[in-house]
């Protein structure tokens, strides 16, 4: 599955599909986010069960960042019908990622 930026309307149509995501919240200028980044996008190229993998830039969408919460980034979240199942917050591991989705199925 590609990976996607995300914008509250990408997230109302996955809450409305039904369907399971990961979404790593980032900004250009965070350190630990340009590190998860490449892990995220290789997590992306791997899934292939009808997962989404997204990202949102929280300085071009701070309503998204604030109506998850999103105090400090990078913070992955997985959700599962539009509700959040897993989080994680700061830099992480591919097998922390795979074990988060996880939780969603």
């Amino acid at each position: 599955m590609a990976l996607q930026h995300w914008t509250e309307e990408t997230f109302q149509q996955a809450e409305e599909q039904g369907v399971t995501a990961l979404v790593d919240f980032y900004a250009d200028w965070c350190g630990p986010c340009k590190m998860l980044g490449p892990i995220v996008e290789q997590l992306a190229g791997e899934i292939t069960d009808g997962t989404l993998i997204g990202k949102v830039n929280i300085d071009e969408n701070p309503a998204v960042a604030q109506k998850f919460g999103v105090m400090s980034i990078p913070t992955v979240v997985v959700l599962k019908d539009g509700k959040e199942v897993a989080r994680s917050v700061g830099f992480t591991s591919k097998d922390k990622l795979v074990s988060l989705l996880a939780q969603a199925k």
